[in-house]
């Protein structure tokens, strides 16, 4: 495997992070009475006895509403990851309602599966983080683009160190987060043409911790609004900016509960964005809700979990990918009268 030694030392740095200890904050009331809440759905996914899911680290809705995952298949986290691509399918499509696996695929095909986005025409994006790679495939699981060089870590254009996430725009065009070693984020054009990035952090990872407005610390997920704006979670930062399609800074959300903040994922109808961290003393994930100005107006706490993706479908309900269980759990929405 041809890994060029490109800052090493800094993503050693960041994959070891915990972050920084709690912070002192104002508390925020747990969902009550006067909001609307989420049930957690018992018993879901339905899968087959003899079934065992790896890590779900990407989530998607398609088409149908019905859940799409990206799991590791048994692999465990490492870095550099083995040299064999993972022999098992890593990508389910999931029935929304029954909790059954409709489609199963993604054999011999990755070494460290990461995110997971699926677009207006239902191709599925993934990224790879020990390929470094962004790959598209249709529908059918067909291999239709692939952005990056295989195993080579770089910064400029073509080349990614480490990528997390995508997230696409009804024009074609589409965003990369990237990811624990270029801590940027990168927008192509439909063509794959480079466009422009934003928020690197510097080449001296000591000096400039990436946590001013506009720069990132590990931006691990990212999503659009309607309107084309970017919400990015900031990891190691704790905490959420929002952008303009251009990457003009526009807002921040900072977390003082937990340590990481993981991923995003925008409610389109109801016009919420909703985010995941994590707490690594807790060992406990929070999910939380905002207004799309970053207000937040809910949040609840669900112990013995480490969330690592959420994707909300088109009812308002909500799935996440709990990388400590290996499992995947849906929360409905339940409006308040």
């Amino acid at each position: 495997m041809k890994y060029k030694p490109l800052g090493f030392f800094y993503i050693w740095i960041i994959l070891l992070a915990i972050g920084c200890g709690q912070s002192k904050e104002k508390k925020i009331p747990e969902e009550n009475a006067i909001y609307d809440s989420y049930k957690l759905v018992e018993d879901w996914p339905n899968l087959t006895e003899d079934y065992i899911l790896g890590m779900p680290t990407g989530l998607g809705i398609d088409s149908e509403s019905n859940i799409v995952v990206f799991h590791r298949a048994g692999r465990p986290w490492s870095f550099p990851p083995p040299e064999e691509k993972i022999k098992k399918n890593t990508i389910l499509t999931i029935d929304r309602e029954t909790g059954k696996i409709l489609k199963s695929w993604g054999s011999d095909l990755f070494l460290m599966p990461h995110g997971l986005e699926i677009d207006r025409d239902n191709n599925i994006w993934v990224t790879d983080v020990g390929l470094q790679q962004i790959l598209k495939f249709n529908q059918d699981g067909e291999l239709v683009r692939v952005i990056g060089e295989a195993t080579i870590l770089g910064n400029d254009s073509i080349h990614f160190s480490l990528p997390t996430d995508v997230a696409g725009a009804p024009d074609g065009s589409f965003y990369v987060s990237d990811g624990y070693g270029n801590s940027r984020v990168v927008k192509y054009s439909k063509d794959n043409s480079f466009l422009f990035e934003w928020g690197k952090n510097g080449p001296d990872y000591k000096l400039n911790r990436g946590d001013n407005e506009g720069e990132f610390n590990t931006p691990h997920g990212i999503d659009l609004d309607k309107n084309m704006n970017v919400y990015i979670a900031d990891r190691e930062n704790n905490r959420i900016q929002k952008f303009d399609s251009e990457g003009n800074f526009i807002a921040v959300w900072q977390n003082k509960s937990a340590h990481q903040l993981y991923s995003v994922a925008v409610d389109h109808k109801n016009n919420h964005l909703l985010a995941i961290d994590y707490d690594s003393i807790a060992k406990a994930s929070k999910i939380f809700r905002f207004d799309l100005d970053l207000n937040l107006d809910m949040q609840f706490n669900n112990p013995n979990t480490r969330y690592h993706d959420i994707a909300i479908d088109n009812e308002g309900t909500i799935y996440v990918g709990d990388i400590a269980g290996s499992k995947i759990q849906k929360f409905l929405l339940v409006k308040s009268e």
